[in-house]
């Protein structure tokens, strides 16, 4: 099993904004050979910094699968957009990608 997460810092006031970005977004994960599950996580706000810390979280059968999904059509048109409302945004996302050693 193979876990994929962003981590984005988003500016204090915006999250609705950034909630709806990820709700309405045509991402196609399903159709994805390997793909498991996907979460939108939204952790503490951190008022003296000015934003609220999010987490994009998928979860993939391999690594391999993962990799297919960023090289696929499906990636690509899901993300067509990602420059846009970067004012909601306080710097890139910062990924990390983990595989599972003990699962159960």
């Amino acid at each position: 099993m193979y876990i994929a997460m962003n981590r984005f810092k988003i500016a204090k006031g915006s999250e609705s904004q950034f909630e709806d970005i990820w709700r309405n977004r045509d991402s196609k994960l399903k159709e994805n050979p390997g793909f498991v599950e996907f979460h939108l996580l939204r952790g503490k706000t951190h008022d003296e910094e000015g934003f609220t810390q999010f987490v994009s979280h998928s979860t993939w059968e391999s690594e391999e699968a993962f990799i297919g999904w960023t090289k696929s059509e499906n990636f690509r048109a899901a993300h067509k957009t990602a420059g846009d409302n970067r004012s909601i945004y306080l710097g890139p996302p910062v990924f990390e990608g983990y595989t599972s050693v003990i699962d159960g």
